[in-house]
């Protein structure tokens, strides 16, 4: 008599029966993948405007196909933005140019350097993108604080990333003043973390911190993070802020971080879009956005690589602020980050966020040139062109080519047509 394992047999087709179900989910995700959704007429408006300003030489005509799920295609495919990253202008492990070579090697189009606290980076950034024909967005990640209104709310680091036109804030010493005293305090943190972490036995060189920072570039807990794993006190970057340098750990020190609402204020005031970076990192991000919105808050992060977070967009709703997102790559070279380009975000989102830049933008402009028409000194000149957007030659380095740089601001690829035609800028160009 055979004896059957009734235990086993069962085992044996639950097993059968969940192959079966895996079987029938890969069909179904294989039939899906079949399927093209088509674009609403409002998301084939949307791709043209944003393929349009993506690609301000090429034609576009607003019935040219979109792609799947209403993500805006241009020539050679999708128009990819990234509107989040680094290089080792802050915390990066790669420089502005390599940073715009890996985004052109990722298929990115659009590119915003957000460094953390400055934005030395842009200008370079901007030469090596003319090379592939990308767009870059100037931009910064600002480090700031939200501080607590009523006894049951807490003090929390809040980051605020600010994005700009092609010629920058138009009131750029104010925003710069803020970012040195902001680099300064980083200076001063870094060393606080050093006493710490000695005080635990892990004793680190200011020589060594620095010299991983790179010329100039004010220390932050990225690099003291490496510092540890160079000298061996710790496996990885990961277990450096998990054990010493997370917010309120043993060896972390705060900075001299200005008041989140004041940036926020700051950015409306230099001509930026003002949008609040990774609020699923906050302790408090209802009372913190309805904060930040009071002060003029325009956007929040909501998309990220893995989909979108849908409680964080309903506060988005909610608060009426446009949805973004982006990797927040730094080039770490590992798999605990989302890549360049990896953030897919639906054309309606980006044709949004584009809608409410584009006159903050153009304001900015507006300003400086209207200022280098009044008064067409050198100084005034450099504002227009500190990112390097006309590559000036030296016979249009003085001022008297004043109108010759009016022009050329005038024509240039990051105004449409609109904008070109704008009557306010036309009067500054007959004024000159």
């Amino acid at each position: 008599m055979v004896l059957h394992d009734t235990a086993s047999t069962a085992d044996a087709a639950e097993a059968d029966a969940g192959r079966g179900e895996e079987k029938k989910r890969r069909r179904r995700k294989r039939k899906g993948r079949g399927r093209r959704k088509k674009a609403t007429a409002e998301e084939i408006l949307a791709s043209g405007f944003v393929r349009r300003w993506a690609f301000p030489d090429a034609s576009v005509n607003d019935h040219d196909e979109d792609g799947d799920d209403g993500k805006p295609t241009g020539a050679a495919g999708r128009v990819v933005f990234e509107f989040h990253s680094h290089s080792t202008c802050s915390d990066g492990f790669l420089s502005p140019t390599a940073l715009v070579e890996r985004a052109h090697s990722k298929g990115v189009d659009v590119l915003a350097l957000t460094d953390h606290d400055t934005m030395a980076g842009v200008a370079e950034a901007v030469e090596a993108a003319n090379k592939f024909g990308i767009r870059i967005i100037p931009g910064v990640e600002i480090s700031a604080v939200y501080s607590p209104r009523e006894e049951s709310e807490t003090e929390e680091p809040v980051h605020i990333l600010a994005y700009y036109g092609s010629c920058g804030p138009s009131q750029f010493e104010d925003l710069e003043n803020l970012l040195a005293n902001i680099r300064y305090g980083r200076y001063l943190r870094a060393e606080e973390m050093l006493v710490k972490l000695s005080k635990l036995k892990m004793p680190l060189k200011w020589e060594h911190v620095a010299k991983i920072a790179g010329d100039g570039v004010a220390p932050g807990r990225v690099h003291v993070a490496r510092a540890m794993v160079e000298s061996g006190y710790v496996e990885n970057l990961k277990q450096a802020f998990s054990r010493y340098l997370y917010d309120g750990g043993p060896a972390y020190a705060k900075g001299s971080e200005p008041f989140a609402e004041d940036v926020v204020q700051l950015i409306c005031h230099t001509g930026g879009v003002a949008t609040l970076a990774h609020p699923w990192a906050l302790k408090n991000p209802v009372v913190v956005i309805r904060s930040l919105k009071a002060s003029g808050l325009h956007a929040m992060e909501v998309y990220r690589s893995d989909g979108k977070l849908s409680g964080f967009g309903d506060l988005a709703d909610r608060y009426e602020l446009v949805k973004i997102g982006g990797s927040d790559y730094h080039g770490r070279s590992g798999q605990d980050e989302s890549d360049l380009g990896s953030v897919a975000l639906p054309v309606l989102a980006v044709y949004e966020f584009l809608k409410l830049a584009q006159p903050i933008w153009h304001i900015a402009t507006r300003d400086m040139l209207s200022m280098f028409a009044e008064e067409p000194s050198e100084i005034n000149l450099q504002k227009i062109i500190r990112f390097g957007k006309f590559n000036l030659t030296k016979e249009y380095s003085g001022v008297s080519c004043g109108k010759d740089v009016l022009d050329l601001c005038l024509l240039s690829s990051w105004l449409n047509n609109e904008e070109r035609e704008n009557s306010e800028l036309e009067a500054i160009k007959v004024k000159y």
